[in-house]
């Protein structure tokens, strides 16, 4: 790791701990904790998309899955918290181990509506649960997490738990990536069939990627159940799931820091717009803000279509020396 990254790292973690003294709003505090939450996400996603070439529009079941797993192991079986965070992580893993190999096989189009499909079933059985997920109306009484002594009842001390994950996830991801599997995951993104004439076995990263990202997905999930305590299908429809694709459009596929910009500019748009839509559309819905959030990604792709994460950085040559 060069000074520069040294220096970008230690800013990062200063204003991490800074930003809680800072900010005195609960509201601030909680969009903070769900962009936390979101660019956990959207990381997986990002692995998924952004190197192994695979898109999914049914990552908000990943999400939900993680979340219904803590609510219904804390309230249901009263399982300590901890454990039913592992859970969270564990059970969205293994249903992706188990549709992946089939849903894999498919091809860009095909695949994505597969993976859409695959979010809309799951979507149905949260709505159509009965006592077990609670239907319509939800699950609450989830508790609030604990480790130990410590209990994570206040957005300070929640907002430092969750972006503490943040930045394991990204130190976890850029060991990844500069890792064997992260050199071979990048040359599958380059060209597939060139990696698999080196040799490499590109079903297999691609397999992995989707487990890795769905692993993420639920563990951002049963994060958020602890947080909000309460949950519903509403929060995991398909709208959820287009939002994590232009979280990672937007902040760049295959970029480390696009994840956390993404997700930052996605979750601060949308709640401009809920204010500032029925402002100009009298009883206006959220079906305004897909309209919004799908001519930012429009002029995204026309305009940046590497995403905002992507910074290329020229270096300056010496004198006559351009072009050589």
């Amino acid at each position: 790791m060069n000074k520069r990254a040294v220096w970008l790292w230690f800013v990062v973690i200063l204003l991490f701990l800074a930003l809680p003294l800072v900010v005195r709003n609960n509201y601030l505090l909680g969009i903070l904790i769900i962009t936390g939450l979101y660019t956990i996400v959207v990381a997986g996603l990002g692995i998924l998309m952004g190197y192994a070439g695979q898109i999914s529009l049914g990552h908000a079941a990943f999400f939900g899955l993680g979340g219904y797993t803590v609510a219904i192991l804390t309230t249901t079986w009263h399982w300590y918290a901890p454990a039913a965070l592992l859970g969270a992580a564990v059970l969205p893993g293994l249903v992706a181990a188990v549709i992946g190999r089939p849903v894999l096989k498919l091809k860009e189009l095909y695949l994505a509506l597969a993976t859409l499909a695959f979010g809309m079933l799951v979507f149905i059985l949260f709505n159509e649960g009965g006592a077990i997920t609670g239907g319509p109306s939800g699950l609450g009484g989830i508790p609030h997490l604990a480790l130990g002594g410590l209990v994570f009842d206040r957005d300070r001390e929640f907002y430092y738990l969750v972006w503490t994950v943040v930045l394991l996830v990204f130190l976890g991801i850029r060991n990844l990536v500069h890792s064997r599997t992260g050199r071979a995951l990048k040359a599958v993104r380059e060209s597939e069939l060139a990696a698999e004439a080196a040799g490499i076995d590109t079903a297999g990263l691609k397999y992995q990627a989707f487990i890795f990202s769905a692993v993420l997905a639920g563990l951002a999930g049963g994060l958020y159940a602890f947080y909000v305590t309460f949950i519903s299908p509403s929060a995991f429809d398909f709208h959820t799931s287009v939002q994590f694709v232009l979280m990672a459009v937007l902040g760049g596929l295959g970029t480390f820091w696009g994840p956390l910009l993404g997700a930052g500019l996605v979750v601060a748009a949308g709640e401009f717009l809920r204010w500032a839509v029925p402002l100009v559309i009298p009883g206006a819905g959220g079906e305004y803000q897909i309209i919004f959030f799908g001519i930012i990604l429009v002029v995204v792709m026309i305009f940046k279509p590497e995403g905002l994460g992507a910074v290329k950085i020229i270096k300056k040559l010496p004198a006559g020396k351009e072009g050589m």
